[in-house]
């Protein structure tokens, strides 16, 4: 079996005080740097739909309301090498068009040209799914990817 789209293509971050975070057509991934040595049980973090709150011995790291939802019972988090938490969630929305422009409503928002190559990966994703047969993970995109770009699903093959 291939490995996934993004483990290919590679990840597009959006860089944050305290990590960074990306997102692939399905899933939105939260890196946050914590103090080495850290241990689970110093970690307090608590996923739902729209919300996310993160601390680490006390001190909250992350919280607030999410861009858009997520299925909260397959949100989970981990802690690698005692010194880094990954928080993976599930999309709700899971079409290239539902290109997250920031981790939080008003926070953590992606520049434009990262937002741009975010939306391009997406597109891309989405045009590797719909083509199984194909590696789409090298490949450049112009023109109208936007939204998901153009939808060719009416066309007869």
């Amino acid at each position: 079996m291939s490995s996934p789209f993004e483990e290919r293509s590679g990840v597009v971050p959006c860089g944050t005080p305290w990590g960074r975070w990306y997102q692939t057509l399905e899933e939105v991934f939260i890196e946050v740097r914590v103090p080495p040595g850290t241990r689970a049980k110093d970690v307090r973090c608590s996923l739902q739909s729209r919300h996310i709150a993160l601390a680490v011995r006390g001190q909250e790291l992350l919280q607030g309301k999410l861009f858009d939802s997520t299925v909260t019972d397959e949100g989970t988090w981990t802690l690698e090498d005692r010194q880094l938490i990954r928080i993976v969630l599930m999309k709700t929305n899971r079409d290239a068009g539902n290109c997250w422009t920031s981790l939080l409503e008003n926070e953590y928002a992606a520049d434009p040209w990262v937002q741009d190559q975010m939306q391009r990966k997406l597109t891309l994703e989405r045009f590797q799914r719909e083509n199984p047969g194909f590696d789409f993970s090298g490949a450049e995109i112009s023109g109208n990817y936007s939204k998901g770009g153009p939808d060719f699903s009416s066309l007869e093959k």
